[in-house]
């Protein structure tokens, strides 16, 4: 069962082998009201601790699938459930520490019923999130 919030409470973790983490991951819900197709999805920001790491280099994992922003933006046929979490992948040589962070989310959508010139509209969320091994 996912939670209602953007950021889920469980899944933060650290990616890449024990003593050679390649970076984190953040779990997820969709970041609309219904199902979407990929290229709907413009990235996610992700801040921990007041560091930013931009949409333009993280990855969405969905199912057994990665794409990059790129991927995203020309996929046509694969869609995000409702009812399905994501993970965000972030890089960031060693990972993070374990302990308590603070997680934000810029996640970035477009919404097929607006002209493709309108803007993107950005989904914000904040939470404290825990790392329980590095």
């Amino acid at each position: 069962m996912l939670e209602h919030q953007l950021i889920q409470s469980t899944g933060f973790r650290n990616i890449g082998p024990v003593g050679a983490r390649t970076g984190f991951a953040v779990r997820i819900r969709i970041p609309n009201y219904h199902g979407t197709r990929l290229s709907q999805l413009d990235g996610f920001t992700v801040t921990v601790d007041g560091e930013v790491f931009p949409f333009e280099h993280n990855r969405l994992g969905i199912r057994d699938e990665v794409y990059t922003l790129a991927e995203l933006r020309e996929e046509t046929s694969a869609r995000w459930g409702l009812l399905e979490w994501g993970e965000i992948l972030v890089d960031k040589p060693g990972g993070l520490a374990a302990g308590i962070h603070k997680v934000e989310v810029l996640a970035r959508i477009r919404y097929s019923y607006f002209p493709p010139d309108v803007h993107v509209f950005p989904m914000h969320e904040a939470r404290l999130a825990t790392l329980c091994m590095a």
